[in-house]
């Protein structure tokens, strides 16, 4: 092996892609003063591509300044400090990745369809890979993709991309993944504090993204790994997490239906599962435990895609894929934003001629990133149903893409105020801190406003009770849930996580056996619940046991759990 931990030279890192990922990311090697096989320390670099929508985040970086937007502690701090000590500068020219020893690839990822939309990463890869052609003949950089890669990928297809630069995975390069567990509103925290995965093709590379990586996750563990594992795990945590938030789904819909307290069902199911949290009461904690909060909808760049570059390649083999909960918590997720419209119509009767405020545009609480926003989702319904309509963020830029790729500019303020002035009807789509800051204007701004929609959970019904508004939200039933309904959720989360481990079980025993090219590649599902288990939000996965029969209440059953039962 031409690398080894203990005698590995750092000197230069190059980060592309300044997001959410590699902003962050960027700033803490820099600031952290990284001094391996060197006395200086290493010097990053960032490689911004110069486009209409994302150039200026050049200048941005180079003049101190962090280009993530909405509330993101400590990193505007850390970013500043790393440029004034001159370790931290950004650039739109490839070529000078040419002579780094670490690269970060932190490009977006998507799907299109029922496959990989790989466009905008392979577009930077080609890039890099002319530079590293004309690296220097002693140097091996270690290339760490960040971004989420469907399962195989590492293998097929960017093992692949190098070699047609002439660049050998594990001898002219060293190719590993340590997808990224980053949450916006929380970047530099979940870094330093969340366990992270270090995979590679070679079994050295996750010994050399530890031994970087441990300089800035400082209070959690780099786990080592292999690549298609890695690859695994990541799309498995955010696939269980749909899973779980459209189980949770079918369970607030029915109490909603029955005017049930979902929140003192959650509360009770997770006690019983030993998966407690605080989100019931905290709009801006981060659930974690088995039952999850449904809300307007399911959206971010990760949720809406994961499940389905995890079953990529086994849905290339034209495989039946009617019974995958995975598959088919996408459909439950999907329909939620206009679902949840129909419900609040059920409510306060027909909106056919109102106006709606839709507070609320990001797809996350403080934050400005709309990738699926189910805001932008419900905006296109109403639209389609002739519905006035009008979105405000505080955080959500005019010239935001995903605004002008739903043709949505025209139905967006900046200003709180003209967002409800004249709305019959609020609609509370995210929990952003400043809605919850300015509840008394927004609820005195406008005196004749018919009703409020809470769809993020982040207002406590007394309140409007007091004021005589009209009040309605997603789980607010007035009834205590019986023992035996208690029961049936349980019953019925435990069928539904069963089916789901013998469903990666599967897909497991399906990778091994056509993409795993060596034992140290292997697959191993006791490993996957082990390194899922370290994902900070929650992902305890079952066992994989056959599931006989599923409970019912009162005629109700649980979709999911009826996938689970036909595995």
């Amino acid at each position: 092996m031409p690398i080894k931990a203990e005698t590995w030279k750092i000197e230069k890192i190059g980060v592309i892609g300044p997001g959410i990922v590699g902003m962050p990311m960027a700033s803490m090697l820099a600031n952290a003063k990284i001094k391996i096989g060197s006395d200086k320390p290493a010097k990053v670099i960032v490689v911004q591509r110069d486009s209409r929508n994302s150039g200026w985040k050049v200048d941005s970086i180079n003049n101190g300044k962090s280009v993530i937007g909405g509330i993101e502690p400590e990193l505007d701090d850390i970013t500043r400090e790393a440029v004034n000590a001159g370790l931290l500068s950004a650039t739109s020219d490839f070529s000078n990745l040419s002579d780094a020893d670490v690269i970060l690839v932190s490009v977006q990822t998507d799907k299109k369809g029922f496959e990989p939309d790989y466009g905008p990463l392979f577009g930077a890869l080609e890039k890099l890979g002319e530079a590293l052609s004309k690296k220097p003949a002693d140097k091996i950089p270690l290339v760490i993709f960040e971004s989420t890669l469907a399962p195989t990928t590492m293998d097929t297809l960017i093992r692949k991309h190098f070699q047609k630069f002439g660049l050998q995975e594990g001898k002219d390069i060293l190719l590993g993944n340590s997808p990224n567990r980053v949450m916006p509103g929380r970047l530099v925290e979940r870094i330093r504090k969340s366990d992270k995965l270090a995979g590679g093709l070679h079994p050295e590379t996750p010994k050399l993204i530890a031994k970087l990586y441990n300089h800035i996750v400082t209070q959690g563990e780099v786990f080592q790994t292999n690549s298609l594992t890695a690859e695994i795990v990541k799309t498995l945590e955010n696939a269980y997490r749909d899973v779980r938030i459209a189980f949770s789904t079918e369970i607030v819909r029915y109490c909603d239906e029955n005017n049930i307290d979902f929140y003192n069902v959650r509360d009770k199911v997770n006690a019983l599962l030993s998966q407690s949290d605080t989100a019931t009461s905290n709009p801006n904690a981060v659930p974690s435990g088995g039952i999850l909060i449904p809300m307007l909808g399911v959206g971010g760049h990760c949720l809406p895609k994961d499940g389905i570059l995890l079953w990529w390649r086994n849905i290339e083999t034209g495989i039946d894929t009617t019974n995958s909960l995975i598959l088919g918590s996408r459909l439950i997720n999907d329909d939620s934003p206009a679902f949840t419209f129909k419900q609040a119509e059920k409510q306060f009767g027909s909106m056919k001629d109102k106006r709606i405020a839709l507070l609320g545009v990001a797809y996350r609480f403080n934050s400005e990133d709309t990738r699926n926003s189910p805001t932008l989702t419900l905006a296109n319904y109403l639209r389609d149903q002739e519905i006035s309509y009008i979105m405000h963020d505080p955080y959500v830029k005019e010239d935001d893409q995903n605004l002008e790729k739903y043709n949505q500019q025209t139905h967006y303020t900046r200003s709180l105020e003209d967002a409800i002035i004249d709305a019959d009807y609020i609609i509370m789509c995210n929990s952003h801190k400043e809605y919850m800051d300015k509840i008394d204007e927004i609820t005195s701004t406008n005196k004749s406003l018919k009703g409020v929609v809470d769809a993020c959970n982040i207002y406590n019904s007394s309140y409007f009770i007091s004021k005589g508004i009209p009040y309605t939200g997603i789980g607010r039933g007035k009834s205590e849930p019986t023992e035996i309904f208690t029961n049936f959720v349980l019953q019925s989360f435990q069928a539904m996580e069963n089916g789901l481990a013998l469903e990666l079980s599967s897909l497991i025993d399906f990778y091994n056996a056509n993409y795993a090219f060596d034992d140290f590649n292997k697959v191993k599902f006791s490993e996957v619940q082990r390194l899922a288990r370290t994902c900070s939000t929650g992902c305890e996965i079952a066992d994989a046991l056959y599931v006989k029969d599923i409970p019912s209440y009162k005629g109700f059953t649980v979709k999911l759990a009826e996938l689970a039962r036909q595995k």
